[in-house]
């Protein structure tokens, strides 16, 4: 039975994941922190003789930067993907979950409560965001079925897929953890379609990481 394998890599730590501030699309860089938990989680595959096909990255900064540490280290060419963004959370990017409630309350309310065609002005819903990486999962089996897959992507597209491979309705609560710098694997056969096969492993860093809170 032809198996696909997908090891998916949350970005390291930014200065607005440690400020609680939602991200989205907006593109900001790791923090020193951030880059540190990258070069582990790179040396941390490399030790396990870790193999792959081919690596993709979303195209924020902050992805590219932590899949930068795997180039370096591995020697490849990482393929970017702006389909692998985050959600964006429209006129949420760049509040803190202490402030959206404050200045944004009926835009907080509908993403707090996981309305599913609501657009948080000017964003992305979260059925329009679900569609995205269903697409991103469809054509990575169509393309490389039967291959190994290394993708750097973000925390609440990590739970998207996470949602679609253990059938986890879009409308419950995150049940996912989904911390920074962290490995997440799924699996794909004809029989099953895609199962999570392990998640959240953080125990190549060196020190906690924060989990995601832009859900």
């Amino acid at each position: 039975m032809t198996t696909t394998r997908l090891c998916l890599i949350r970005h390291g730590e930014t200065t607005w994941n440690a400020e609680k501030r939602l991200q989205g699309h907006t593109n900001i860089p790791l923090n020193a922190k951030g880059e540190t938990q990258a070069r582990q989680m790179a040396q941390a595959l490399k030790d396990t003789r870790f193999t792959f096909d081919v690596l993709y990255t979303s195209d924020l900064k902050r992805a590219v930067d932590t899949a930068a540490a795997l180039v370096q280290l591995f020697g490849v060419v990482a393929q970017v993907d702006s389909n692998l963004r985050e959600r964006h959370f429209g006129a949420l990017q760049g509040l803190s979950i202490n402030e959206a409630p404050l200045l944004r309350p009926d835009i907080w309310q509908a993403h707090i409560t996981r309305a599913l065609d609501h657009e948080l002005e000017g964003g992305e819903s979260i059925r329009q965001f679900a569609l995205r990486v269903q697409k991103v999962l469809d054509r990575i089996e169509e393309q490389y079925s039967g291959k190994t897959v290394l993708m750097v992507s973000h925390g609440g597209t990590l739970d998207m897929m996470y949602r679609i491979a253990s059938n986890q309705a879009l409308s419950t609560q995150r049940v996912a953890s989904v911390p920074n710098a962290s490995l997440n694997w799924l699996t794909h056969r004809l029989d099953s379609g895609w199962v999570v096969e392990q998640w959240a492993d953080t125990r190549h860093l060196k020190g906690s990481a924060l989990e995601n809170v832009d859900l």
